[in-house]
């Protein structure tokens, strides 16, 4: 069900910080038209940090409508208490949404078996699938393939977002869980060899801005044509790379912003694109042909 190109969608916002509703719908019926295969809404991409609880359900309702079931919706659901990443996720439950994704809980280190703790929880009180969200750079917190291959085995755990970027430690997580788990890269970058080693998908966000090629290239990942999947990648690398320059989702909202999809709203503590990397920003959406 959680395969190919799953896009890491942005909320679009006015200036003032107020999410705009009708730019969010824009875009969610703009990826269903570009082949994406899922789309997560209000995960770290979607600004979840600084999105108020009342908002976090808003517009993962309005996803699921505008989607109507046409393809999955994911709800990023994950934050550093389990308690409240249990009412988030009943929430998403709610709203109709098909899967949570539950990143590892940052800032207060728990240990191995306090994630293992953790998921299992969740799992326990609600009856959607479960992606875990493994983003250490971020969090502060590294969830170890051992404490992987043990949720795989909770039932409702069905796969996970491996966002280090380390192609050896997906490759162990792969090894390690059964086939039906979904190991998916949360890397852009490094997303086609993953996919080439055995991985099901990638959340993506580059994604939001080069949705029709990102499907392409994992498409022919999956259907094992190396060459094809090689090309389209090589000419979205820069994107890949330059979509970080400042912290995500700062240039992914600015590209939007350019192509006309979005307002240029972004919430504090974030700051709109610095002017500095406005150029190398064009130039990797001119090198992915789109503008």
């Amino acid at each position: 069900m959680f395969k190919g190109s799953m896009v890491a969608l942005v909320t679009p916002m006015q200036e003032d910080g107020t999410i705009d509703k009708k730019a969010l719908l824009d875009l969610v019926e703009w990826h269903i038209q570009s082949k994406t295969d899922a789309i997560v809404a209000v995960g770290t991409t979607g600004e979840s940090a600084t999105l108020e609880p009342d908002e976090h359900l808003e517009v993962i309702s309005l996803v699921v409508k505008q989607v109507a079931g046409r393809l999955p919706v994911i709800a990023g659901t994950g934050t550093n208490s389990t308690r409240t990443t249990l009412k988030l996720s009943e929430n998403a439950q709610r709203a109709g949404a098909d899967a949570c994704l539950i990143v590892t809980p940052y800032y207060n280190k728990p240990t191995q078996n306090g994630l293992y703790q953790h998921y299992k929880f969740i799992a326990d009180h609600i009856q959607l699938p479960i992606i875990l969200y493994n983003v250490p750079g971020r969090t502060g917190c590294d969830m170890l393939p051992e404490t992987v291959e043990r949720l795989a085995k909770v039932k409702q755990i069905v796969g996970i977002k491996e966002a280090t970027g380390k192609l050896a430690r997906a490759q162990d997580i792969i090894a390690r869980c059964p086939s039906s788990f979904a190991v998916l890269s949360g890397d852009d970058a490094t997303a086609l060899d993953l996919l080439l080693h055995g991985a099901k998908g990638v959340i993506s966000v580059t994604a939001n801005v080069a949705p029709l090629k990102m499907h392409a290239m994992c498409e022919a990942a999956l259907a094992g044509d190396q060459a094809l999947a090689t090309k389209i990648n090589a000419e979205l690398m820069l994107l890949h790379q330059r979509l970080f320059l400042e912290s995500n989702p700062i240039p992914t909202k600015w590209a939007l912003y350019t192509m006309g999809k979005i307002p240029a709203g972004i919430r504090l503590p974030l700051l709109p694109l610095d002017s500095r990397y406005h150029q190398e920003v064009k130039e990797a959406m001119q090198n992915a042909g789109v503008h």
